[in-house]
């Protein structure tokens, strides 16, 4: 049986679901399912949706809100705190070693090929280093937890982890459904997520910055599936929401358009992809880039954050190395364990994985949001059949790993409160500190025994709780 966060082993309420239990059998569950209306209701109200495109009907989609807390205690907050901040200081190391001399290659710790002949590796950045040598601005880790005492890292998203959103806003909700709780002092906030984001985007001003930097949020337009939040975040850190028609390049300077005339630009957030944000050096056809852009970054006139190419450290091929990364730039014993993985290209560990791909869990590398992969034991033997052929096709494009006995976290079911499985992403803040709001984002596979909790495969999202002492 997998641990529930919820109970004790011998099926009593664990100290930190104390409250939340007696709040429970208070409202009791027909009561907690009216609430649970009124939240999608302001949900709705608000336009708090996300896209999923090629599947019919109205893209936009309410994601799902569960109102019960995942809660963490203090000591474990502690654990966590730790090896998150230590997780993106090595991944920034290793991006920055990558596009220099590359030292993790030369002392055989981790072969060139995974890294130089990856699309995400951006030749273009060799030898720049960005302010404050800072790549990664915003590390989104997603955490699973398996026992009591034992968490472990899925993956790392380096780029632009999504969903800090419904971190705030779900947070927003909860205070007004439980508000005698959190007016007792007795959950760690998270409201200052978007405050602390603003410094941390301006300590890494570029060289051509005078005075206090002025920063922007770089979002693709309204039809992107994350422009909710492009523009939530852009309004709570009281900056400018543009698209790139917004901005030209001039002088060595990214200048945004104003009705009071061009205003010179130190600092964007961007939301769109590498290989759009500069059609005169990636794509040409991209409608999404502002020309020069890219130029006037290497030459310390903007700065651009996430940096360009730093989706290297993304890589789930890449991702098997970090606890070696953390060993190799900090000199640390990590803190949080990677889960088991098999490399397909490897080909001892192809022939584990073809002989046992009915019990584990098959990845593609360069796969996100829940596509591509492949759960062993809840698939056919024709579906397995035919994933074995693509992985036969081109091994190194695949990864594997066990199935594991994720945790689960107390769930609203229309009946009762039921156990669904949960991972977690926090989002750890880098400028010339390293900062990192108590809480997260916890998705929810609300599907009865189903391990993939991504919002566009029918996943959900609930309030995180951390504890104070």
């Amino acid at each position: 049986m997998p641990f529930h966060e919820m109970f004790e082993p011998d099926g009593s309420i664990r100290p930190c679901y104390d409250e939340v239990q007696k709040w429970v059998e208070r409202t009791g569950i027909a009561g907690l399912n009216r609430r649970m209306d009124e939240a999608e209701a302001i949900f709705r109200r608000i336009g708090i949706t996300f896209a999923v495109y090629g599947e019919g009907g109205d893209p936009e989609r309410l994601i799902p809100f569960d109102l019960l807390p995942r809660i963490f205690t203090a000591n474990e907050w502690r654990i966590l705190d730790k090896g998150i901040r230590q997780r993106a200081r090595a991944l920034n190391a290793f991006l920055h070693d990558v596009y220099h001399r590359g030292e993790i290659v030369k002392a055989g710790i981790m072969p060139a090929d995974i890294i130089y002949k990856n699309s995400a590796y951006l030749a273009e950045m060799a030898d720049f280093t960005p302010p404050g040598k800072v790549y990664s601005h915003i590390v989104g880790i997603d955490i699973v937890r398996t026992g009591p005492g034992s968490f472990e890292v899925l993956e790392d998203n380096c780029r632009t982890p999504s969903g800090v959103s419904y971190m705030l806003e779900n947070r927003e909700i909860m205070t007004r459904m439980f508000p005698e709780l959190f007016a007792q002092g007795v959950v760690a906030p998270v409201d200052d997520y978007p405050a602390e984001l603003l410094k941390s985007l301006k300590e890494v001003a570029p060289p051509a910055c005078k005075g206090d930097p002025v920063v922007v949020v770089l979002t693709p337009g309204s039809l992107n599936s994350a422009y909710y939040e492009h523009s939530f975040l852009a309004d709570l850190m009281g900056v400018e929401l543009v698209e790139p028609a917004d901005l030209f390049v001039d002088n060595d300077r990214v200048w945004m358009k104003t009705t009071l005339g061009p205003k010179a630009v130190d600092v964007i957030y961007r939301r769109i992809d590498d290989e759009y944000i500069d059609p005169l050096v990636f794509r040409p056809d991209s409608l999404l880039g502002v020309p020069g852009i890219f130029n006037v970054y290497r030459n310390g006139g903007v700065t651009l954050a996430s940096a360009p190419g730093s989706g290297i450290a993304d890589d789930k091929a890449v991702y098997i190395y970090v606890p070696e990364m953390i060993r190799f730039y900090l000199g640390e014993k990590p803190i949080l364990d990677n889960i088991q993985t098999w490399q397909c290209g490897k080909p001892d560990e192809l022939k584990y994985v073809l002989e046992n791909l009915h019990e584990l869990v098959a990845k593609e590398v360069h796969g996100s949001g829940g596509y591509g992969m492949l759960i062993g034991p809840k698939s056919t033997k024709d579906e397995i059949a035919a994933y074995a052929e693509r992985i036969k096709a081109n091994p190194s494009e695949f990864i594997a790993q066990p199935t594991l006995d994720l945790s689960t976290v107390p769930t609203l079911g229309p009946a009762a409160v039921v156990g669904r499985h949960a991972d977690f992403r926090p989002y750890c803040l880098v400028g010339k500190q390293i900062r990192l709001v108590p809480g997260g984002l916890t998705r929810v596979a609300l599907t009865e025994g189903s391990l993939v909790v991504n919002s566009s495969q029918g996943g959900g999202v609930k309030d995180t709780w951390v504890l104070q002492d």
